[in-house]
């Protein structure tokens, strides 16, 4: 333990603690702006600037470790006086439309020069800071940037590069002149990116952001001769809430549908009922494997994360080639919608214009790639939209959502059980995948809980496990952020590791940490509390906790699919080439 002074109180931390995190045991606020907890403490903003007794010059709270005796002043004269000029010269670079922007509340620079007493628009004003550069690719890709609200933090830099490995975002130039753009200028999609979000996340302005399709949306609830349908994904019902200041998951996914209802909505059904779907297909896909002995297939790498099966396309047919063939939830909920249920309601699919609520990014491209239409000429989904988009249409309608009643989802596609929800979170698709592939191979169900998973040891960072499946053992394991994946996947290419099946999210936490989930402005990862939301309940709030025993799911496939992995499950539940996934949008 170190002993050291802050602001005149006495406090003892852990050798290697930061002035930043021992000022916060203490409750003492330092402003922060590049900072982002385990991810990226570089100093380069300076805000967080303390003077220290004995040093002349200041130090940066993020990463400067604690000494014993150091004594530490936060707000003395000459750390206000450094930290407000650095406040006003990052300003002076900032475009400030804040009534218009979509981070307005949520802007960590707003917070940053309030504390610090700078009007920002009239420091930017008077330094004739540069017009608004939009549209730095087109239009239609679901990640848009304005680079004119750049602060050069480097948290985008470090979210593609330390949490996905790709690195798609750099520092580019020195001195005056750098800045952050993608290598060459060249299209963000042609240097790996795969649309997962998490430099938007990850940007504490308003920099980044994800293509709004709030207008597609509202022009559909408004056409008389549209029949909308609304998905609402899982880990989306964990995180709105915030949005509104309620706690996490307090606001439950029936206060969703009361919202989309006044909104217009015709239909609202739960993405939870199509994860079941996945199960079934996924997990008889891996069984079938198992059974046959086609060992050259294995490991099946999971399919629902649009993120992760972008990169694993742009990594090449040894790895892509492993992917289930099963469509994501979202898809197949898609596919279900324009084709069984528009004959059981006498809809045409080309008059329904069908959305998913999802926590994700990359699921707005996913709309679009080959192979997802059920009909022909008709995509499956129309749109997907952000839980930020859907909090920003709740807020634009002038709803309360604290005030409004729960409304049921609408029959029969609101029916899930808790394998289904428990997709948002990492290690949930493989949980949800064992419970019922357990019961397909023995006859008999096991322990919900009872799938276990250990880290996979020193310097793999990912957990894994074997269970046994009626006398087959089935090697497991699960892994989330591509870095890490990608750390999984050459350990198995050399040989190194040996596993069957291998569940993987591209975001950090799974979905529940997905790159379109609401940003509160803080400097943390918030996925592992949104995450034991499902948890909490798959545990107590349903009945049913095997994806093969949902009533509904037994319906379609007796009315429809036949069974699964059948002629017709292929057809409408599976693709079988994983082309380029960044296709136009239209």
């Amino acid at each position: 333990m170190v002993s050291l002074t802050i602001n005149g109180t006495a406090v003892q931390v852990a050798e290697g603690t930061t002035i930043l995190d021992a000022a916060r045991q203490l409750g003492i606020y330092i402003p922060t702006l590049c900072y982002f907890e385990d991810l990226n403490a570089v100093g380069a903003c300076r805000v967080c600037c303390v003077e220290v007794e004995g040093s002349e010059r200041l130090e940066a709270a993020c990463n400067t470790p604690v000494r014993e005796g150091m004594v530490v002043l936060t707000n003395s004269p000459k750390a206000q006086a450094a930290r407000r000029t650095n406040a006003e010269l990052i300003a002076s670079t900032h475009t400030f439309d804040c009534v218009s922007c979509h981070r307005n509340g949520t802007c960590v620079l707003q917070k940053v020069l309030d504390y610090c007493g700078v009007d920002g628009a009239k420091v930017a004003f008077d330094a004739l800071a540069p017009s608004p550069r939009r549209r730095e690719w087109p239009a239609a890709a679901p990640i848009q940037r304005d680079a004119a609200k750049c602060v050069q933090c480097g948290r985008c830099v470090a979210a593609c590069g330390k949490l996905q490995g790709i690195g798609v975002w750099r520092f580019r130039g020195t001195g005056a002149h750098s800045r952050i753009a993608v290598d060459q200028d060249k299209p963000m999609f042609a240097e790996g990116c795969i649309a997962c979000g998490q430099c938007i996340t990850h940007c504490p302005v308003g920099a980044l952001s994800e293509r709004d399709d709030l207008a597609r949306m509202m022009e559909a609830i408004r056409n008389p001769e549209v029949t909308t349908v609304v998905q609402i994904a899982p880990a989306t019902r964990t995180a709105w809430a915030s949005v509104f200041g309620a706690e996490t998951g307090q606001l439950s996914v029936e206060r969703m549908a009361a919202c989309l209802k006044q909104l217009g909505v015709d239909y609202v059904f739960d993405t939870s009922f199509s994860a079941d779907l996945t199960i079934m297909e996924e997990g008889t896909e891996l069984l079938n494997i198992v059974k046959t002995g086609e060992t050259d297939k294995l490991p099946l790498f999971t399919s629902c994360c649009p993120g992760w099966v972008n990169h694993a396309v742009n990594l090449g047919p040894q790895v892509a080639g492993h992917l289930s063939t099963a469509k994501s939830p979202m898809q197949m909920f898609g596919s279900l919608v324009k084709t069984w249920w528009a004959q059981k309601m006498g809809l045409d699919p080309a008059h329904i214009f069908s959305v998913a609520l999802m926590p994700c990014t990359a699921k707005k491209n996913e709309c679009k790639v080959p192979g997802m239409q059920a009909n022909e000429g008709i995509y499956d989904m129309d749109a997907s939209l952000t839980t930020r988009e859907f909090a920003r249409m709740v807020k634009a309608a002038g709803l309360n959502p604290l005030a409004l009643e729960d409304v049921p989802l609408d029959n029969p596609l609101g029916t899930a059980t808790g394998a289904g929800v428990i997709f948002g979170i990492t290690g949930g698709v493989m949980e949800a995948a064992l419970r019922s592939a357990y019961y397909f191979m023995t006859g008999e169900k096991p322990d919900p809980d009872g799938f276990v998973f250990e880290p996979a040891g020193e310097g793999r960072p990912w957990t894994e496990a074997t269970f046994d499946l009626a006398g087959t053992p089935v090697r497991c394991a699960v892994v989330h952020s591509l870095a890490k994946a990608d750390q999984l996947i050459a350990a198995w290419q050399a040989g190194e590791v040996d596993y069957d099946f291998v569940e993987v999210m591209a975001c950090p936490g799974g979905c529940a940490g997905g790159g379109g989930q609401p940003i509160d402005g803080s400097d943390r990862e918030c996925a592992a509390e949104r995450g034991a939301v499902l948890r909490t309940l798959d545990q107590t709030a349903y009945p049913l906790r095997f994806s093969h025993e949902n009533p509904v799911i037994e319906t379609v496939y007796a009315e429809f699919y036949g069974q699964p992995c059948s002629e017709v499950s292929e057809r409408y539940l599976h693709v079988h080439e994983r082309q380029q996934p960044f296709a136009p949008v239209s």
